[in-house]
């Protein structure tokens, strides 16, 4: 796939201003494309994590009072989480806010496509680093077979390696299907 198309798919323009309503917790995430043939980066998290134990995600992470804004919290927790550091410039756009059911974040998602990517290190809130064929991986999209999960509201899962993604980041993944399908990419 053309680097090039991929980037007009998925460009938008940048809102990290925080909005807080004051019903749900600030968090951001940054979703990482890389390669000619396009990978995307996810994390699986530590089973030690208070929340979110053992889920597949982006990596990111709440908010702290000492990010400017949400696109400093998804550079600050990429570059902790698996050591990615990526510059501002590197940023593409933004998908719609995304909220946790379970844990009550508002997260907001950012994109950024990269030519290649250095060797990557955990930290201490990863078990692994995941380097997904997208292509692929976006078309393994499946709704939720979960009925309690259908009643809360739109509910998808995409499957790596028999590892299911679903909730907060499985929404996500569907509006990058979404912006791809509607310019002919998958």
């Amino acid at each position: 796939m053309e680097l090039g198309k991929l980037k007009a798919a998925l460009s938008n323009k940048i809102s990290p201003e925080i909005s807080d309503d004051g019903k749900n917790k600030l968090a951001s995430v940054m979703i990482a494309i890389y390669g000619t043939e396009p990978n995307i980066i996810m994390t699986e998290k530590s089973e030690t994590m208070n929340s979110h134990a053992g889920e597949i995600s982006f990596p990111g992470g709440k908010f702290d009072k000492k990010d400017n804004d949400l696109l400093d919290t998804a550079l600050r927790e990429t570059k902790e989480e698996i050591g990615l550091e990526i510059s501002k410039n590197k940023v593409i756009g933004q998908l719609k806010p995304v909220t946790t059911l379970n844990s009550g974040f508002k997260i907001i998602p950012f994109i950024s496509i990269l030519d290649s990517v250095p060797n990557l290190r955990a930290n201490h809130e990863v078990k692994t680093i995941l380097h997904i064929p997208m292509i692929p991986f976006l078309k393994t999209l499946a709704d939720d077979p979960n009925p309690h999960h259908k009643s809360i509201q739109e509910m998808h899962t995409f499957t790596f390696e028999n590892k299911i993604i679903w909730g907060a980041s499985a929404r996500m993944l569907k509006q990058i299907v979404d912006l791809m399908s509607s310019q002919n990419l998958i």
